[in-house]
């Protein structure tokens, strides 16, 4: 029962515990890059390209470049429930891609890959997620060396349905023996404790961080310790270590698949990111 032995621990200590507050001055990290959203209009397309079409997880939503913007100093990504046709439809095809007609809703998905990545460092983002039933929002980092899982992945946050009870999780993932079969170091809490926390959670910001090491990965909420990372455990097959290579970051909203059924939710639904910042120690 990792979570709640460290999720419930944690909050016992957060008030006696001033480490879990970041302070990039203090700590001797310095900002390396970053997107305050601030402009109105497309995204910086300096800093971010575009997932398209059927991705994933077979997820209900056509991922496209419509569906983010940024508006009143946050990037906003729109989930909405409109028929688009699947230009690479072939009926009877058993490619999931394919085999669908049309997608009943859309989304969009954004990454740094080939235009920002780093080694090391602390990832901090503020945004506010929608908890609807079929929503799966997600800030997270993948290797650029190897396919998934072998290449890493960081869940700095995922929001979605485990056992059809809306989850808070926290994780990383590498592989092991056989194609695409993952290895998990993770944490899932129930959203219910958060909301008997605070029954407001859901219509606020909040931080997420993650502050990674050539020892440690740790993930926070609201610098609340959710889940601590040892990498000399996350050793792929092969032995190469995913951890110990550069990572770019993804933003997406995601509808259905683990998120659930979105047929009785309302729609649009927005995933809201007030900034990403990251930090790392420079080098004399």
């Amino acid at each position: 029962m990792k979570y709640n032995l460290l999720f419930l621990l944690t909050l016992l200590c957060s008030i006696c515990l001033a480490q879990e507050n970041f302070d990039p001055m203090k700590s001797g990290y310095f900002l390396v890059w970053q997107d305050e959203f601030n402009e109105t209009g497309k995204v910086d397309s300096s800093k971010w390209s575009f997932e398209k079409g059927f991705v994933r997880n077979q997820e209900l939503q056509w991922y496209q470049e419509e569906n983010v913007t940024m508006n009143d100093g946050k990037l906003v990504i729109t989930g909405k429930r409109e028929m688009i046709p699947n230009p690479g439809f072939e009926s009877g095809d058993a490619d999931w891609k394919k085999s669908r007609k049309q997608a009943e809703y859309t989304a969009s998905s954004i990454n740094t890959r080939g235009k920002f990545h780093f080694q090391y460092g602390v990832v901090e983002v503020r945004a506010k997620i929608d908890t609807a039933l079929g929503m799966w929002p997600a800030i997270w980092t993948l290797g650029i060396k190897n396919a998934w899982p072998a290449n890493g992945e960081i869940d700095i946050m995922e929001y979605y349905r485990v056992n059809h009870v809306a989850t808070i999780l926290a994780n990383a993932a590498w592989a092991q023996e056989g194609q695409y079969r993952a290895r998990w170091d993770e944490v899932k809490i129930p959203f219910s404790e958060f909301l008997k926390m605070d029954s407001d959670w859901p219509s606020k910001f909040h931080t997420w961080r993650m502050e990674w090491t050539e020892q440690t990965i740790k993930l926070y909420l609201d610098s609340k310790l959710l889940n601590e990372i040892d990498l000399a455990e996350t050793i792929n097959p092969d032995g190469f270590n995913p951890f110990h290579q550069p990572h770019y970051l993804l933003l997406n909203l995601a509808i259905g698949g683990n998120g659930g059924d979105p047929s009785g939710s309302i729609f649009p639904s927005e995933f809201l990111v007030d900034y990403v910042r990251v930090y790392q120690k420079i080098s004399p």
